[in-house]
């Protein structure tokens, strides 16, 4: 998994609520056995129903963060919303709220979700329509800074703060331990012995 530690982009407004998990990968589309390729057709209904939807317009090409409204992330409990953003290059989603299996989900997919009050996310989404609205976000500070220098705090969870800053999925964190789970290992079988000795 990448690290992620700070995203600086253009901001892509989808200023819709509850935006569901076949919205952004619809289930036709579910055919590959692994996580590569989803990102082509990220958003597909709404891209091929509206010309001017966000993802078709030049002026928002390399935008690797996406704002949207709330309940983002809803429906079904596919791991492939998440592939499909991340293959699409984004790096950030900025909302007022994410469906629970989607947000882990997506933490153990170097995918950083941020959650901000309404109206500054309101703010941002109606800033951003210009597609020349740029944002960065510090996972590290915890931080969303707008053009104007206003910094925006964010809550984020400590242990997966953690594994995104040095990116680690589950199983990487687990083998970073390794010395401490042999070191343990030893002490177990250490006991074991002398407790046989003792007997």
């Amino acid at each position: 998994m990448h690290k992620v530690v700070t995203v600086k982009s253009k901001a892509m407004p989808l200023p819709m609520k509850d935006v569901d998990t076949d919205l952004i990968i619809p289930a036709q589309f579910l055919t590959s056995i692994s996580k590569d390729g989803y990102g082509a057709n990220l958003f597909r209904r709404m891209r091929d129903n509206d010309a001017n939807f966000p993802m078709n317009r030049k002026e928002f090409d390399g935008a690797t963060i996406l704002v949207t409204d709330s309940n983002f992330g809803c429906g079904s409990s596919r791991e492939h919303a998440v592939w499909a953003l991340t293959g699409a290059g984004f790096k950030v989603v900025i909302a007022k709220s994410f469906s629970d299996i989607f947000y882990n989900n997506s933490a153990k997919n170097a995918l950083l979700l941020v959650i901000l009050p309404d109206k500054v996310v309101d703010q941002i989404l109606e800033a951003s329509k210009g597609a020349d609205y740029e944002v960065t976000v510090n996972l590290e500070t915890q931080t969303v800074t707008l053009p104007d220098g206003t910094e925006h705090k964010f809550e984020y969870d400590q242990f997966r703060k953690h594994c995104m800053l040095n990116g680690l999925d589950d199983i990487e964190y687990i083998r970073s331990h390794a010395a401490d789970i042999q070191e343990f290992r030893t002490r177990q079988e250490q006991n074991r012995y002398m407790s046989t000795r003792g007997a």
